[in-house]
């Protein structure tokens, strides 16, 4: 029986300054698609995959995300007295009970794999998911309960892919894939950041993860990898060189979006808000006005 996975860490002590100003006194992670925070959406898909136990690595400038997990007594008092039940239960779904959300402070910007590594104490010697609120997955069956799937079946460490375009490849860890059997990936490599025409595939790693001890133990080494920075694929890659067959890449159903860009941003609001029943129409109206969002509007509702 494989051990169960209930403890998920969320690097996000980025400093977000792609979202300047906004940024500036609000973490980026708190920034709202629609009427959600990027991290609430990674907390509902963690949270439907079984994870009970949260860790935010995070850094100065970031008490917004307490504040946000805590209850409000006044303000859940106020709704309840005005009658505003549907608010009311929305509200308490931010809540997190005590004890179960730790915030661990990344001191020094030295990469993914460093963030991860600040929380080994607490995640001791247990596998462990890692969210990366920037990419956000609609999907019928949220990404995260996907891999859990393919975890429960092959364990070892599972790793959420997507095709991409190859001039895209030098932005994403990419896999050497020898092998694919419906969903399920078999690399024989991972390379972070590959030059442009040097891929070994266009199967592109998203921000989910479902990881062994043994990832933690190959960070606790510190190597220097792409960017200067301690990378999570580095990591990653020793562990399947030490162990073939010992990562396993997921091709989730669903659609991504980079959430850590103006661009991707704004894809996902239009999305999800012509995927909400109180907004589709009104907004899909809105849309129509102009013909020249017609063909991105046309390709949104598609899911392209």
């Amino acid at each position: 029986m494989r051990a169960r996975i209930t403890t998920a860490i969320f690097p996000i002590a980025g400093l977000g300054t792609r979202f300047l100003p906004a940024t500036k006194c609000i973490p980026k992670e708190i920034l709202t698609v629609v009427d959600r925070p990027l991290i609430q959406y990674a907390m509902d898909e963690a949270r439907a995959a079984g994870i009970r136990d949260f860790i935010f690595v995070t850094a100065r400038g970031k008490s917004a995300l307490e504040d946000y997990f805590d209850t409000n007594p006044n303000l859940e008092h106020q709704l309840r007295k005005t009658g505003k039940t549907d608010l009311l239960a929305d509200l308490k779904e931010t809540n997190v009970d005590s004890g179960h959300l730790v915030y661990v402070r990344q001191h020094q910007a030295l990469g993914l794999g460093h963030a991860i590594w600040c929380a080994r104490r607490i995640v001791g010697d247990k596998p462990f998911a890692v969210i990366l609120p920037d990419d956000l997955v609609v999907a019928e069956t949220p990404c995260l309960a996907q891999m859990m799937e393919v975890y429960e079946e092959f364990g070892g460490n599972v790793i959420a892919t997507m095709e991409v375009a190859p001039e895209k490849t030098s932005s994403y860890g990419v896999l050497d894939v020898v092998e694919t059997i419906g969903r399920v990936l078999r690399p024989t490599g991972i390379v972070e950041k590959p030059a442009p025409g040097t891929a070994p595939s266009n199967q592109a790693v998203i921000g989910r993860y479902l990881l062994t001890p043994a990832i933690m133990r190959h960070l606790n080494a510190k190597s220097v990898g792409a960017g200067g920075e301690i990378q999570l694929t580095d990591a990653i890659a020793l562990e399947l060189a030490r162990k073939p067959g010992s990562v396993i890449g997921c091709r989730f159903d669903g659609v991504r979006y980079d959430c850590g860009s103006k661009a991707g941003m704004l894809k996902a609001i239009v999305a999800i808000a012509l995927s909400r029943p109180d907004l589709r129409d009104e907004f899909r109206e809105f849309l129509a006005t102009d013909p020249a969002t017609a063909p991105q509007h046309a390709a949104l509702a598609a899911g392209e």
